[in-house]
């Protein structure tokens, strides 16, 4: 079973059950004797990382129904009373009526009733009157059945605890429920009722883990009447659907109720066990609603034994599980690296996401992912995998349903026959679950993708620095286009790295993934850039959205919470944010965050004029910069020298020493959308005055046709005093004359 995505258990239906249950078709029996019997099974003959479970097993278990489609589970305590959570059945505040559910007992799947399976009407729904969400407690409800169970060899009570009775601190207790097998992931037919066992944590130990910032930096207070199970390291856990269903643990031959499925972080995420309402706070307020009831809920005394042997509630350490995926001994020492050979192709690059799956880009096997039909030559194929001697074969081919159409599912997965011990080598790389969100300023690496071209140069200029969601999203999205903030899947993933270094290469035709680093572990983050040229920053997939494929695939892809949460100032990654004016060659006026390789100002340029001399220029289009014809060309001529451009770079390299400055950095001012304008270029000899580039407009757009000026509305703001400021006054300057500009066409050597 799995658990909860982030707080209250959503209670997500699975499938209405087939109509064999016919309520009015079925009467109870006579009822049991007073001292009810509870928590004894008769001998039998998935939640996640749980397992089905066997006919009988569980005959308390019962599966609540509402609209004719499971909603949540619940426990039989009495002939005539089921226990469940309150969350189940208050939405917004308001207890929704008991005629619209019923409860469905003795049934263990859907596939076909169990002799005794029945239905039963809903009378009353009871929940605590402190009960106002899954995040302040009280989450229990009781539910009054219109006619008393009919108990047999599939349908018995199980026993509820008393108030002084304890669980000792790692007893092995079950969880049993029809959630979800994993996050989104719904169980599948024929929907056999699963069972997992967990470990009950105590409140320190489990507060502990919930003290560290998790899913989203959440973090949360446990409080009084709440109860913790689970492992440090996840996996197995409870899920949506599952939410109202017991945790029992057995003692002296009988099954006792310690907990009821409430609410978690995710579902089997690390560090993040299952909340539980504990049952024994809850003795006296069950006792005083059932009041009446012949035969009540049984309360068997605890054995004194037990209840003296257990350790004090302090005596537990606070054991941090740390991430097993996303370990390397150096940056481009990849244990994950696999390279899959298939007759008659070049080797393709992937990455090992759990022992037995490798992710691959679907393109590097045509003609395999469009057919329904596996690949026929599969016997052929061989994963070779860091540290081991010999090739893995490979039992299956599993492309994403998008792979043939869409670049950014270009993803398949492949099923090793044999699993890999990964406790030696090689380790997989973590994943990131939908909402992680990978900080500005993240240290990346760039690593090899399908079918790529050698790395040209050294492998120290494949590492990267990430760019703001805003300025990346803006950059490949539409003209006042939202952001999405952190939490949300993003357009894309943007690295600054120095490619054109290298021989002034631009690597347009080399596929590569993007690892991202976070307190040590590594992400696989992005896949196969987007389309792009050298004058821009590159852009990486988001692999986000396909974490929920690849964990349903796989059922074991390390999909890992993220790490590190330095936002910076408050609230400066949640502002919501739109796209500045937009070209067919991207957006204008984006400048990257600073500390980046490289020039602050992606639009600079170093303009070389004949090997003595240099002048800043503005990139305005993808051909053309923006310089002062002053630095340009000498006094009375009208000879273009020769000349050299270099974009990317400016203020990154040093000068060489025959080489002079002849001109001021050019006066840029920024709009309230965040966006960068252009407003003028310094005029000879001065660093104070401007010639206006406003009045040039017309004749800049004849000359240039892509360069793109803002509307009216769009005008810079002024910023408030303190940094580079515009004056106000140089809005309403008159132009220079032209002969104050220069526009020179980019057909010379573009590096750096």
């Amino acid at each position: 079973m799995s658990q909860h995505l982030l707080l209250p258990l959503a209670i997500l239906a699975i499938s209405p059950i087939p109509g064999a249950f016919q309520d009015s078709a079925l009467s109870p029996t006579k009822e049991e004797p007073e001292d009810l019997d509870c928590g004894r099974p008769e001998p039998s003959a998935r939640i996640m990382g749980g397992s089905d479970s066997q006919p009988g097993t569980w005959p308390w278990q019962v599966s609540l129904h509402q609209g004719g489609g499971h909603i949540c589970g619940g426990s039989l305590i009495a002939p005539s009373w089921v226990l469940s959570a309150a969350h189940c059945f208050v939405t917004n505040g308001t207890l929704e009526p008991a005629a619209e559910w019923s409860v469905v007992l003795g049934v263990h799947s859907y596939d076909g009733p169990l002799d005794g399976a029945h239905v039963r009407s809903v009378a009353a729904i009871l929940v605590p009157d402190n009960y106002s969400g899954v995040e302040s407690g009280a989450d229990v409800a009781l539910l009054r059945l219109a006619s008393p169970a009919r108990l047999g060899p599939t349908v018995r009570p199980v026993c509820l605890p008393r108030a002084s009775h304890r669980f000792a601190h790692g007893t092995a207790c079950w969880a049993t429920g029809w959630g979800d097998v994993q996050e989104a992931d719904p169980l599948p037919l024929p929907w056999v009722l699963q069972e997992v066992e967990l470990r009950v944590l105590g409140e320190a130990a489990c507060q502990c883990l919930y003290s560290r910032p998790g899913p989203f930096n959440l973090t949360f207070q446990l409080l009084p009447g709440m109860l913790c199970a689970g492992y440090p390291e996840g996996r197995k856990d409870t899920c949506q659907g599952d939410s109202g269903g017991p945790l029992v643990c057995k003692e002296g031959g009988r099954w006792f109720q310690a907990g009821i499925t409430s609410f978690g972080f995710g579902c089997g995420r690390r560090n993040r066990p299952g909340v539980f309402t504990a049952v024994a706070p809850y003795e006296a307020w069950i006792r005083e609603q059932v009041l009446g009831s012949e035969p009540g809920p049984a309360f068997p005394t605890q054995s004194p034994e037990l209840q003296s042997g257990l350790p004090e509630p302090t005596d537990e350490n606070c054991t941090i599980a740390l991430p097993e995926c996303g370990k390397a001994p150096r940056p481009g020492a990849w244990p994950w690296e696999a390279q899959v050979m298939v007759p008659g192709s070049r080797p393709c690059y992937g990455a090992l996401v759990s022992e037995s799956w490798v992710l691959a880009p679907a393109s590097c096997f045509p003609g395999r992912i469009s057919s329904d039909l596996p690949p026929r030559d599969l016997d052929h194929w061989r994963v070779m995998l860091p540290s081991r001697p010999r090739a893995e074969r490979v039992a299956r081919l599993v492309p994403h349903e998008n792979a043939s159409w869409d670049d950014a599912s270009n993803l398949a997965l492949l099923q090793l026959r044999a699993p890999v011990n990964l406790s030696v080598a090689p380790r997989p790389v973590c994943l990131p679950h939908p909402e992680h969100y990978f900080l500005p300023g993240s240290r990346c690496r760039l690593a090899r993708w399908g079918h790529t071209e050698p790395v040209p140069g050294a492998g120290s200029l494949l590492e990267a620095e990430l760019l703001g969601a805003w300025w990346c999203h803006c950059l490949y999205g539409r003209q006042g286009e939202s952001v999405p903030p952190p939490g949300e899947p993003p357009l894309a993933l943007c690295p600054a790295y120095q490619e054109e270094e290298v021989a002034g290469r631009c690597w347009n035709y080399s596929h590569w993934s993007l690892l991202c680093r976070e307190e040590g572990t590594w992400f696989l983050a992005g896949i196969r850039d987007l389309p792009s040229d050298c004058l821009r920053p590159r852009a990486f997939y988001p692999l986000q959205t396909h974490g929920p494929w690849i964990s349903h695939v796989t059922r074991g892809a390390y999909l890992e919470d993220q790490l590190s949460w330095d936002w910076g100032p408050e609230g400066e990654e949640t502002e919501t944010q739109t796209c500045p004016p937009h070209t067919e060659h991207g957006a204008c006026g984006l400048r990257p965050e600073p500390a980046l390789t490289g020039g602050l100002w992606p639009w600079l340029a170093e303009v070389h004029v004949a090997g003595e001399r240099v002048c800043t220029g503005i990139l305005v289009a993808p051909g053309w910069v923006l310089a002062a014809t002053h630095c340009i060309l000498r006094l009375g001529s009208t000879t273009v020298p020769y000349i050299e451009v270099y974009l990317g770079r400016a203020g990154a390299s040093p000068l060489p020493q025959s080489h002079q400055v002849t001109s001021a950095p050019p006066l840029l001012c920024q709009t309230e959308e965040g966006s960068w304008v252009l407003v003028g270029m310094a005029i000879r000899g001065s660093r104070d005055l401007f010639a206006a580039i406003g009045p040039e407009e017309t004749w800049i757009s004849q000359t240039v046709g892509e360069a793109h000026f803002l509307l009216p509305s769009g005008f810079p703001h002024w910023l408030p005093e303190g940094g580079d400021l515009c004056p106000p006054d140089m809005a309403r300057a008159s132009g220079s004359p032209r002969a104050a500009l220069f526009l020179l066409l980019l057909t010379l050597l573009i590096q750096g």
